[in-house]
């Protein structure tokens, strides 16, 4: 290919409004100091870990939030929301539950709540079976964790 031609895949998957109502989706894992980003396609219905927002404040979590939603432009949110294993909510959960109202508020887009129970333990064995174990890596859980949560949005929308 010379010039300006591009790519099949790279016109089709850019083709406005191609294969009905896809849309790229950010998913969160809402930490009080570390959160978690992934980022996937519904059409494809794969889920692939982005990056991590540090911060404690909320102030600038959000506006990290605004960094991410302005570059990808999904069309919808997911945030995973912390329970204990028996259902009941605590604390986290209510700080997750005003975390995705804000971004329902800030950005004006649909945020689905996901149960994200075991997502972090899935992740640090994910990580290890990728030879990304350990302290080293530790990190990356929370994106890891992130991709968890979208992938069963993806594998299961109706579940939230």
């Amino acid at each position: 290919m010379g010039g300006n031609e591009t790519g099949l895949a790279t016109r089709y998957a850019s083709a406005p409004g191609r294969l009905g109502a896809t849309s790229t989706v950010l998913a969160f894992d809402f930490g009080e100091k570390f959160t978690g980003v992934a980022v996937g396609e519904s059409s494809v219905g794969l889920a692939h870990p982005l990056g991590l927002i540090v911060a404690e404040k909320s102030a600038v979590r959000m506006e990290e939030a605004a960094s991410l939603v302005a570059e990808w432009k999904p069309g919808f949110l997911v945030v995973g929301l912390p329970l204990s294993m028996d259902g009941t909510e605590h604390e986290l959960t209510r700080r997750c539950r005003r975390f995705a109202r804000q971004l329902e508020a800030r950005f004006g887009l649909p945020v689905k709540l996901v149960d994200e129970r075991l997502s972090s333990a899935a992740a640090k064995e994910a990580l290890k079976a990728a030879g990304k174990g350990g302290r080293k890596h530790k990190l990356r859980t929370h994106q890891v964790s992130a991709q968890i949560i979208l992938q069963s949005y993806f594998d299961d929308p109706g579940s939230s």
